[in-house]
Formats: structure tokens, C-alpha cells, sequence
């Protein structure tokens, strides 16, 4: 988190929502609003995590405003873990609140906080829906996510422990989506947090 960091309270179904709002460097954008969701909360992930922030820097410098929410049960927010149901809501509501008529809409998440953001999105009415999604590290094997978008910007680490590539390529195949893949990195992009976020800006156009 930087200094220019704005920490906001937002009304939730499950009671208040502990956010985050970084905005875009003076004279740059804002390009619309970036709604980023965090790894799984029973792991250990918050709106604070690494990943999650390296996401944050690449979307500020596209010209976003870029808003982290945690999910139930993370820091200020309320409730309990709901296997991403309630968090599908909750991020419903964050975005309900926080966009602005007519605004440009990025919906991106990493990880858990992936699958949550293709159910949200999913769940969008029609003139509402995302401009683009991105999804880091996407989960695919506990649940499926909802299907996306063709352009739809999908990094993986090669070497991730956790969510296995062929997971991802067997959910992307039926859909015919591109995934672009790190050689030799981790579910965490451990020492090549840089180059992911070059990679977010490099392939958003």
C-alpha cells in the first residue's frame, strides 16, 4: 500500500467491506474503474497480498482507478469464508458503490480472488457488464469458473504448485482462450513480480 492509498468502509450484504482505492498518477487517466480480488482468505490472502498489489501498479499505470476489497472474515470486512458465494455478492456490491455512470469497468483477481471475479462478472447485467477481465493464477480445480470473454488476459506460472498449468489450459481449451505463461514461475511469481507486471501492461492492448 503507498502513501496516496485512500482505506474505505463500503456496505456489504454480510455488513461493512474493508477496501482500498488507488488512483492513477496525476496527469495519467483515469482510463475507468479496476476492481481487484485477493487469494483465498483460509490461506492466508488479503487485498494486501504481493500479487495483488503488482496487479495494482500495472493497472494504475494503464490510467485506472484501482479498488481492493477483502473478502468475509479479512480484515475489516464482516462475515465468514462462504466457498465464493457470498464473496461473488460482496464484490457485486463493491462494484455497485463504487462505479460511476457510465464508467469504463476492469473486473481482475488472482488466484480464489480469479474465480470469484468470473462469477461476478457472469452475474453482471447486460450495458453493465466488464470491459475486460484479468485473471492471475486463476483457480480452476476446486470450482469451476464461470466462463469469460475471449479477450479475457489470463497469465500462469509454468511452474505453479498450487494450480497446476494443465488445469488452467483444460478450462481454457473448450473456450479457446490464450493463456500467456511464465516459464518457471510459482503460484506466486516469487522474484518476478516486475516482470509480471510488465506482462499485464504489454499484453492489455
Amino acid at each position: 500500500m503507498n502513501a496516496h492509498t485512500q482505506r474505505l468502509i463500503l456496505n456489504g450484504p454480510a455488513g461493512p467491506i474493508d477496501c482500498a482505492l488507488d488512483l492513477p498518477p496525476s496527469g495519467v487517466g483515469p482510463a475507468g474503474l479496476a476492481v481487484l480480488s485477493h487469494p483465498h482468505p483460509l490461506f492466508g490472502g488479503t487485498m494486501d497480498n504481493k500479487v495483488v498489489q503488482t496487479m495494482v501498479r500495472a493497472l494504475l499505470q494503464l490510467g485506472f482507478r484501482v479498488l481492493r476489497h477483502n473478502f468475509r472474515g479479512v480484515g475489516g470486512t464482516a462475515g465468514s469464508h462462504d466457498e465464493g458465494r457470498g464473496e461473488t455478492e460482496d464484490l457485486l456490491a463493491v462494484i455497485a458503490a463504487q462505479r460511476q455512470v457510465g464508467e469504463r469497468l476492469v473486473l481482475g483477481g488472482f488466484s480464489f480472488g480469479a474465480y470469484v471475479t468470473t462469477l461476478a462478472a457472469a452475474a453482471l447485467a447486460e450495458g453493465e457488464k466488464a470491459e475486460r477481465l484479468l485473471l492471475v493464477g486463476p483457480s480452476t480445480q476446486r470450482a469451476t469458473p464461470a466462463p469469460v470473454p475471449a479477450d479475457t488476459l489470463i497469465i500462469h506460472g509454468e511452474a505453479d504448485d498450487v494450480v497446476p498449468l494443465s488445469a488452467v489450459l483444460d478450462w481454457a481449451r473448450p473456450q479457446h482462450l490464450p493463456v500467456v505463461v511464465m516459464p518457471g514461475v510459482g503460484h506466486f511469481f516469487h522474484g518476478q513480480l516486475t516482470q509480471l507486471r510488465n506482462h499485464i501492461v504489454r499484453f492489455w492492448h
